[in-house]
């Protein structure tokens, strides 16, 4: 017992006690913590969440949220290594599927075309679509404002976001001859992402703008077609580019 307190810290993804412990209904409470923490860390930021509305919000009893999780920062990074794994869980097929594309050096126009997307699709799905969207997207907004600890993007940038710009810059690379590492690379790659990204991020003044109350799956179905179409005009115009030099 005497390195189990160091080792059981906030920096790491493990439980304080694992789900077979037996305590309440083990992995099925705890997940039922994190969903309800995304949602109140949300809706009240990191410092108007109590532990206490936490527990009553997920339907337990409060000692469980110390039992698995030791504090409200150990809850917070539980969260934040959620949204970060699911995130991954949904990308990773994408990209890995890209990334195949990259590797077969005759791949064309059409196949890197594709691929990207193929990716900005999955994004549009991620981030619009996902059960808790809504709770997420403000759970992001307050770490965003730096209200709370300054963990959810450490963890992303290990992972999704790399992985992310390192494969949409690759492929934006091979089109346009513009190395992969440009500045004008990287920043094609943002302002392409934020077609989809600016409907979470304003969400309520986007689909105001439309005349939308709501994003459902034939209005998400006109953006992902309108976003590929937008895409395809720059994607082909950089290439083109690449000819002419």
């Amino acid at each position: 017992m005497k390195n189990s307190t160091k080792k059981e810290t906030a920096k790491t993804a493990r439980l304080r006690h694992s789900p077979e412990g037996g305590y309440a209904r083990g992995e099925e409470t705890r997940r039922r913590l994190i969903d309800a923490a995304i949602r109140l860390f949300g809706e009240r930021g990191y410092e108007g969440a109590s532990t206490r509305d936490i527990a009553r919000a997920a339907d337990v009893n409060a000692p469980a949220l110390q039992y698995y999780f030791d504090n409200k920062e150990g809850l917070y990074r539980a969260c934040a290594e959620h949204i970060a794994d699911s995130s991954w869980q949904h990308f990773r097929p994408t990209l890995e599927a890209a990334q195949a594309i990259l590797d077969n050096a005759d791949a064309g126009r059409e196949a890197l075309i594709g691929a990207y997307h193929a990716i900005q699709d999955a994004i549009a799905d991620h981030i619009l679509q996902n059960y808790d969207a809504q709770h997420r997207r403000l759970f992001i907004a307050h770490e965003q404002a730096g209200h709370g600890p300054s963990v959810l993007f450490d963890i992303m940038d290990r992972n999704v976001k790399t992985r992310m710009r390192e494969v949409t810059c690759a492929l934006l690379s091979r089109l346009s001859g513009v190395p992969a590492d440009d500045p004008l690379t990287v920043m094609r790659v943002l302002t392409l992402h934020g077609q989809a990204a600016i409907f979470s991020l304003a969400h309520k003044s986007t689909l105001s703008s439309l005349g939308w109350d709501s994003l459902n799956e034939e209005r998400l179905a006109f953006l992902k077609k309108t976003v590929r179409e937008q895409t395809r005009i720059l994607l082909d115009a950089w290439a083109a580019e690449r000819g002419k030099k």
